[in-house]
């Protein structure tokens, strides 16, 4: 079975965003824990102004439950909000931004 790949290899520029990001606000744990986020699926939602990403295994559309929260990020475009179960990132939610191109051969 095929690994997902690393956020960092498709997405370089994002994974550095939400590191600094999360550096700002105090969150250090999940601004280590940022580097080593796979992509295990795109939203699909095909909404155009989502480019959110599953880091996790979820089944879509039911509840995270206990150990959740939310972290509301302040970038200078758009919007990132990270889903966090147990202090791991499982989504991030990424609005109302240009288009990420991606770096590897899986877009």
């Amino acid at each position: 079975m095929e690994e997902h790949p690393l956020v960092r290899e498709v997405y370089p520029e994002l994974v550095a965003e939400l590191a600094r990001l999360l550096e700002a606000e105090g969150e250090r744990h999940l601004a280590i824990v940022a580097h080593d986020l796979r992509l295990v699926a795109e939203c699909g939602c095909k909404d155009d102004c989502c480019q959110s990403i599953r880091t996790a295994e979820h089944p879509p559309g039911t509840p995270y439950g206990p150990g959740h929260r939310n972290v509301l990020l302040d970038p200078e475009e758009g919007m990132l909000i990270l889903d966090v179960l147990d202090e791991r990132i499982v989504y991030v939610e990424i609005l109302f931004r240009a288009p990420m191109a991606r770096r590897d051969a899986g877009g």
